[in-house]
């Protein structure tokens, strides 16, 4: 949706460059409040000409986990004040992405169909990395449908060694 992406832009680069050499601990509050907003009741809350911009905002931060910091409620106040709250999510992703270049890394989603303990992730990473050619930052979603084996995207590249996708495979070339 170019409409959101274009509104949440300014608010990621604005915050990004505020954030200086804060931008790690930055993005972990950042992903939390994105989050948050993501609820369809707050946001529906959030756009009733009924409910205050202090009144959303003291919503969002009963739910949080961790109390905001300053700089955090601030920009929450902003995005509030302008009624940019269903924006979060993709200020989120467009900081991340801006995180990203800064440090050099990409983001890869990993499909699994079981849990992967650290030791097993940090050898899939090296592996991945490897593969890739770039740094990655894993996050690891779990798709029991792939019965076995993984499927990583990074970016717009998949790479998908799941047993469902061999399946697949064996499939079309016997209908074939």
């Amino acid at each position: 949706m170019a409409e959101i992406a274009t509104i949440a832009r300014p608010y990621a680069e604005a915050l990004f460059q505020s954030a200086g050499s804060d931008v790690a601990s930055t993005a972990v509050w950042l992903d939390e409040l994105a989050a948050v907003a993501s609820n369809e009741q707050l946001r529906q809350f959030a756009d009733s000409p009924k409910a205050s911009a202090e009144q959303v905002f003291d919503v969002v931060q009963g739910v949080l986990k961790t109390p905001l910091t300053e700089k955090a409620a601030n920009f929450l106040r902003a995005v509030i004040d302008n009624g940019r709250i269903a924006a979060l999510a993709e200020i989120a992703e467009q900081f991340r992405a801006l995180k990203n270049a800064q440090m050099g890394t990409f983001d890869a989603v990993v499909y699994s169909a079981f849990d992967i303990d650290s030791a097993a992730l940090a050898d899939l990473s090296g592996v991945l990395e490897k593969r890739f050619g770039r740094k990655l930052n894993l996050q690891v979603q779990l798709q029991p449908e792939l019965i076995g084996g993984v499927r990583v995207v990074v970016g717009d590249e998949v790479l998908d060694t799941s047993i469902k996708a061999r399946l697949d495979q064996m499939k079309v070339a016997l209908t074939a």
